[in-house]
């Protein structure tokens, strides 16, 4: 239907503010609508849904309100006010689903309702609505949704039930009752006619893990046009040898595509072989797909073109876009429901044998294999083609996605994880458009493939001034490697290293440890190989006694050693070298083998490495060979042994990774989220351009978060402080509170040890004659017994959101650089393991005699730093140094908060970028 007073939507008709407040999102048959909050013009197409909604939906959806009052409800739902939120679907101009929640007498619970109209139900639209109702909600301070569904609505009370937060999927036999296979929904209370229904708003890994299943599944669908096309067109193919368009055509035949090819070029009749057609209009059929090598002036018009044909997606390998192109292109793909590659890409390969795509103009046809590759950059993609061709590594899926205009990192994520064919995959990113998405998508996608990625950007200086000892540490380098870290991938710092552990990742099983076993046929490979090891973090037992028994019996008397490294003699012969390793593969101590050969006239080479594969993990080293790698059967053969231990070093790190438990973020009490909104909101309207909190303020946030801050309170005259003193019990610090003070040590701002009422007012005076009319009061804070001084804080990432940090405090903490940091979400594991690598460990679990000081109470304080940096984005910056640990507890005796305006985003919301 087309919804009286809708509006347009494309992107040329809306204003502006209604432009940024557009999202698209993909449905569970692959097609795309566009979401946005109501506006109050929408009042009219809102009353024209409801009207168009069957009898049977208006008694079921607004029970007791008839049409009647459907109009008052589309009259709420376009102005919600300020305790409630309206989100809408559109598909091209029309108006196809609605959904509204309002505050209900509690400031935590709002009531929802959805409506969709008829020929867009069970598509997924109600889901959708709701699911970005949700994040809306939760971002409010909102903790459930109340709803009341008539219980002959099998389908709602099922579409309630599948977003995960909390019920199950209703069945079909049990669902006229609200009730599950498993008993009731949780949270029902059946009144006969109506089910009420108490939804907790929790993000929490169920939830989320339903709403990138949800996703998967719908970006499958709307992928298979671009990676598992039937039909494509080249727009833009030319009869010249040299040109992109036909070295694209070129390949599309070479691979043998399964469907029709068809060029697009209005001068030609026929390009390598195949008619040719003068538009994407005149083609015979619909493509799915359309690959654009023409000049980025030219694309627009193209795309268009394509989208009213129906085209599916886009590959776009111009480059060279002006705003306005720019802006016209993305318009089209999202107004047309279109899935885009590039532009400034080299294409995209699916060697499937039921596709057999090759859409790239790289040097020469992908070959069939189980690498997938993802690059953002061009050139890398070309270079990544040709080195797994020279090691004889076939692709499984091959993506260039250049600007990323639509189809990015994530969506190839994705894909893959529902590709069995891609048994390990090489990424190369610049750029992360939604880095926490990211790490989950990889964090699943690795518990079963490994991803191999090449780190890039880490080298830029940091994006802002930091003036907190938290936010110096967090560069580019620090939040992208803390990013790959928790992602559990395998970071790599060039193409070369990349390549050598996707080379193992394909051949080889994952080792059980890191203990490594060096075989080698001179003394001094083994010496390289062992130094190597020390270096990447493996280990080089001793052999057990009877290997070493057994080795002594069949080697040479002279000149071999059999202890790790074992030295075979440079005379012996392919067989015993080969008897030699399957000895030392059964030894329990061993969990990889690293045969090391140098080629000698003695042993033909060949024969050797014919004798390599044996019933655990090998990385082989060929001295002197003249590739850097190559696969001989099913071991990778390497020419450094750098190079070797690396892999296996790797291999080791990824498969400790994929065993670890990933935890849980722990529920914390105590926390009041909104007096701490309230009071950065009131200091943000007198303070617009941000500022660090002091005062009431810092305790309110503080406080609302149940940070352990030591008690103080803040005074304005020097008799006040000596009461301040007596009320604290003493000895105390006096500390200056003055505007954009970060740093009190260093500008001699603290007085500490003060104990008597002389020594209290003589410090106040000290202060104020110091600081004069910039001192705004004085902070008496209770002192805190000696401890262990530890700096704890967060700091945003514009790109990466949160990270949080420990470390060493005091001090000193700039010197020791003694800190370890982790990206949200923060899990009781990666806090045990963030304490854990600090140099300072063995100090905090009990040091020569010492007594264990209480994690428990550090771990505490870092989640709920997290919780209040994931809560509050306008949060910039906090930092506490010193935080004295000791065997009872922690203490904060100085912290400093840094906020400025911020908007909340929900980095796990289904949208496209």
């Amino acid at each position: 239907m087309s919804a009286r007073g809708s509006k347009r939507i494309d992107g040329r008709a809306m204003s502006r503010p209604e432009q940024r407040e557009l999202v698209h999102a993909v449905l569970r048959d692959g097609r795309q609508v566009a979401l946005r909050p109501a506006h109050p013009e929408d009042e009219a197409a809102l009353a024209a849904l409801y009207a168009s909604l069957a009898d049977r939906d208006v008694r079921l959806w607004f029970p007791g309100v008839g049409r009647r009052g459907a109009a008052h409800l589309a009259r709420q739902a376009a102005a919600p006010g300020p305790f409630g939120h309206s989100v809408t679907a559109w598909e091209n101009n029309d108006l196809i689903g609605a959904a509204a929640y309002q505050g209900l007498g509690s400031p935590h619970q709002a009531e929802v309702t959805v409506a969709v109209t008829g020929r867009w139900q069970s598509r997924g639209v109600g889901t959708l609505l709701l699911e970005h109702l949700v994040s809306h909600a939760r971002l409010r301070g909102i903790e459930s949704f109340h709803a009341e569904v008539p219980s002959g609505d099998a389908e709602m009370l099922r579409v309630l039930a599948d977003l995960d937060l909390g019920g199950t999927p209703i069945s079909p036999a049990t669902g006229l009752t609200g009730d599950t296979e498993a008993g009731p929904l949780p949270g029902s209370r059946d009144r006969g006619d109506v089910v009420a229904i108490e939804l907790p708003l929790r993000y929490d890994d169920r939830y989320l893990e339903a709403v990138a299943e949800r996703e998967g599944h719908a970006d499958l669908l709307s992928l298979r046009r671009v990676f598992a096309p039937r039909s494509v067109a080249v727009i833009g193919a030319s009869r010249r040898d040299s040109s992109v368009g036909n070295a694209v055509v070129r390949h599309l035949l070479g691979a043998g595509f399964r469907g029709p090819v068809y060029p697009v070029n209005p001068q030609a009749g026929e390009i390598a072989g195949v008619p040719s057609y003068p538009s994407v209009s005149a083609l015979p059929e619909v493509p799915d797909l359309a690959v654009m090598a023409i000049p980025a002036p030219a694309v627009a018009a193209a795309a268009e073109e394509c989208g009213q044909r129906g085209v599916g997606g886009l590959v776009v390998l111009s480059a060279g876009f002006t705003d306005q192109d720019a802006a016209r292109l993305r318009s089209a793909v999202r107004q047309y429901g279109m899935r885009m590659v590039g532009p400034n890409c080299i294409g995209v390969a699916n060697t499937d044998p039921d596709v057999a795509l090759d859409a790239t103009f790289t040097k020469r046809v992908a070959a069939g294999g189980s690498v997938g590759v993802l690059t953002q950059s061009g050139g890398i993609g070309f270079a990544v083609s040709e080195l797994l061709h020279s090691v004889g590594l076939g692709v499984s899926t091959f993506a260039s996605v250049g600007n990323k205009y639509d189809v990015s990192g994530n969506d190839l994520l994705l894909w893959w994880r529902h590709d069995d064919r891609t048994k390990v995959a090489i990424i190369y990113l610049e750029s992360f458009g939604n880095p926490r998405k990211f790490a989950r998508l990889a964090r699943q996608l690795g518990r079963r493939t490994p991803l191999v990625v090449v780190r890039a950007g880490g080298s830029k200086a940091a994006q802002r001034a930091a003036r907190s000892h938290t936010a110096a540490t967090a560069t580019p380098a620090v939040t992208r490697d803390e990013l790959f870290r928790q992602a559990g991938v395998v970071a790599t710092d060039d193409l070369a290293e990349a390549i050598d552990a996707v080379a193992y990742f394909s051949c080889q099983p994952l080792p059980a440890g890191r203990r490594v076993a060096l075989v080698c046929n001179t003394g001094g490979a083994g010496v390289l190989a062992a130094d190597a090891c020390d270096r990447y973090g493996l280990e080089v037992p001793p052999l057990a006694p009877a290997t070493q028994e057994a080795l002594a019996a069949m080697l040479p008397d002279t000149g071999a050693a059999v202890t790790n490294p074992v030295d075979t003699t440079a005379g012996v012969s392919a067989e015993l070298f080969g008897r030699v390793l399957e000895t030392v593969a059964a030894d329990p101590a061993v969990d990889a083998i690293i045969p090391i050969l140098t080629p000698t006239a003695v042993t033909p080479t060949e024969q050797v490495l014919d004798a390599l594969a044996v019933d655990s993990p090998v990385a082989a080293v060929l001295l002197g060979q003249p590739e850097a790698l190559t696969v001989h059967g099913k071991v990778p053969v390497y020419t450094s042994t750098t190079a070797a231990v690396r892999a296996v070093s790797h291999a080791a790190d990824y498969a400790a990774s994929r065993a670890r438990e990933p935890g849980t973020v722990p529920e914390l009490a105590g926390i009041d989220s909104g007096a701490a909104k309230a009071a950065i909101a009131a200091f943000l309207a007198e303070h617009p351009e941000g500022g660090w909190l002091d005062g009431p303020a810092l305790e309110a946030v503080a406080g609302g978060y149940g940070l352990p801050v030591a008690p103080s309170t803040v005074v304005h005259d020097a008799e006040t402080a000596v009461r301040a003193l007596t009320a604290l019990g003493g000895p105390v610090a006096i500390k200056a509170v003055v505007a954009g003070l970060v740093h009190r040590s260093e500008e001699h701002a603290v007085i500490v040890g003060v104990e008597s009422a002389d020594d209290a007012r003589a410090a106040y005076e000290s202060l104020a004659a110091q600081y004069g009319d910039r001192l705004s009061g004085v902070l008496v804070q209770q002192m805190v017994p000696p401890g262990t001084e530890m700096l704890v804080g967060c700091v945003q990432d514009a790109s990466f959101g949160p990270l949080v940090q420990v470390g060493a405090g005091g001090v000193t903490t700039d010197v020791v650089k003694d800190r370890s940091a982790r990206l949200l979400p923060l899990t009781d594991r990666d806090v045990r393991d963030m304490i854990g690598s600090l140099r300072m460990a063995p100090l905090l679990t009990g040091f020569r005699g010492s007594p264990p000081l209480d994690l428990a109470a550090l771990a505490d304080t870092l989640h709920r730093i997290a919780r209040l940096a994931d809560d509050l984005p306008s949060v910039i910056e906090l930092d506490i140094n010193p935080l004295i640990l000791d065997t009872s507890g922690c203490t904060a005796v100085d912290v400093k908060i840094h906020v400025a305006e911020a908007t909340a985003a929900d980095p796990y919301l289904r949208q496209l970028p």
